[in-house]
């Protein structure tokens, strides 16, 4: 593995870490301050007692969150200093307001962990939904900076000099809204359906079954509301990818070759050196009409793009069917709990509706991994798209590969530890809340 490979990987994992890090930390605050609204409306005291078994969790992951966030932060400037010479003077503004949200969320969750039964009861409620919102602007702010390297904007590039910065413009790219909505749906699903899978889990186990029945449905109702946007949201990012980056769109369909009426592919496995699509299924001019709207227009194909300017193929159209499969997955769960709900209330005691939940649990951050892939790997050779390729931003210190087995070394350890930590909590929950869900 040499320095660049290195360099890349390391990046690459720090930020597969901390995505499932800050996800939760921006969506599990709104669950708690769902339960908290209920205790307070209806003074039953599982709600609170969800409220505070979620309150540790989030405490969890808002200190595992920062720990990540911070050591990418360095890893910015240390592994790839070229980059951020030109390019933090021009997308350094939503990094500093995302440092102030981040200021904000630590203050109210303060308040909130230490506030039961010495704030006014709606001033300590209202500290929780001061978490969520300052924790979603938070990540709002890091897609709009990771969406200019998609989409550069706010400044003129002129003979290899970075003139007439606009950060506003930088920060309020063309690609930040689909970007940052793709991303917080997927932040609600991907969390809402790990919640709730724990939680049927433990209705499978008949522990707790009331505490548990009342918090799976409040993170059921998060997870299924987003699966059933996400797809939504995914054609509106789709559809920019089309237009500011045809070679990542390409790559994602395997689509090799420039012709109208463009199949959607679906599956199989690319063949780059012959230039071909082996067991795929095709679906002819679906393509042209989820990109341009109607069945006919061609769709730009990897012919198109110069061989040094194409992305990964194989990877990033793999990432892109486990992406959308597994979105699709937990659209049909979603759509079966909102038949439930609506229609068949018999089903919503029925062990094969809990036990969809139950497999749910990791596949929302199975496809936000993925996802993430297709965004990063999809933008390859550049680090800024058309602007700088990712090869000229790496620093040219050696020994990188040493740092990086050390940082694998850290995050497996981390990841270990906080896993530890979420187990012992939800162990505690049958210790601490007897089954009327009374405190003991």
């Amino acid at each position: 593995m040499n320095d660049f490979i290195a360099a890349r990987s390391q990046m690459g994992l720090s930020l597969g870490f901390h995505i499932v890090f800050s996800c939760i930390g921006m969506v599990m605050p709104f669950f708690m301050a769902v339960a908290h609204f209920y205790w307070l409306r209806t003074n039953n005291i599982v709600y609170k007692n969800i409220t505070k078994a979620w309150s540790k969790g989030v405490a969890i992951f808002f200190a595992t969150g920062a720990v990540s966030g911070t050591v990418l932060s360095f890893e910015l400037g240390l592994l790839w200093p070229e980059f951020m010479k030109h390019a933090g003077p021009i997308f350094g503004m939503p990094f500093s307001l995302e440092g102030t949200a981040f200021f904000i969320e630590a203050i109210a969750l303060g308040f909130f962990l230490y506030g039961w039964d010495r704030f006014n009861k709606w001033f300590h409620w209202l500290t929780g939904v001061v978490v969520g919102v300052s924790g979603l602007v938070s990540g709002i702010l890091v897609v709009a900076a990771n969406a200019w390297m998609n989409s550069p904007a706010g400044f003129d590039f002129v003979n290899g000099q970075y003139l007439n910065i606009d950060p506003v413009k930088a920060m309020f790219n063309d690609a930040w809204f689909s970007q940052a909505l793709h991303m917080c749906i997927a932040a609600f699903s991907a969390t809402g359906f790990a919640v709730a899978g724990i939680h049927a889990l433990m209705i499978l186990k008949k522990q707790n079954v009331y505490f548990h029945t009342q918090a799976f449905r409040i993170a059921a109702v998060f997870a299924c509301v987003a699966a059933l946007l996400q797809p939504l949201s995914g054609d509106i990012s789709a559809k920019d990818v089309s237009k500011r980056q045809p070679a990542k769109l390409a790559a994602m369909e395997a689509h090799f070759h420039t012709e109208p009426a463009a199949p959607l592919l679906i599956g199989g496995i690319p063949d780059v050196a012959a230039q071909k699509v082996n067991y795929g299924l095709q679906i002819p001019g679906l393509l042209s009409f989820m990109v341009h709207g109607d069945f006919k227009t061609p769709v730009d194909g990897l012919d198109k793009i110069p061989v040094e300017n194409q992305p990964p193929v194989s990877i990033t159209h793999y990432a892109f069917q486990i992406m959308v499969g597994l979105g699709m997955v937990m659209l049909l769960i979603a759509v079966c709990y909102f038949i439930a709900i609506l229609k068949k209330k018999s089903w919503l005691s029925r062990q094969w509706l809990l036990r969809m939940f139950v497999i749910a649990t990791p596949m929302g951050f199975i496809a936000v991994e993925a996802g993430w892939t297709v965004t990063e790997v999809g933008r390859q050779p550049w680090i800024i798209n058309g602007i700088m390729r990712t090869a000229d931003a790496v620093t040219p210190m050696p020994g990188i590969v040493y740092s990086f087995y050390i940082f694998t070394a850290m995050y497996i350890s981390l990841s270990l530890i906080v896993t530890f930590l979420l187990y012992r909590q939800i162990k505690m929950v049958g210790k601490i809340y007897d089954v009327k869900n009374q405190a003991v």
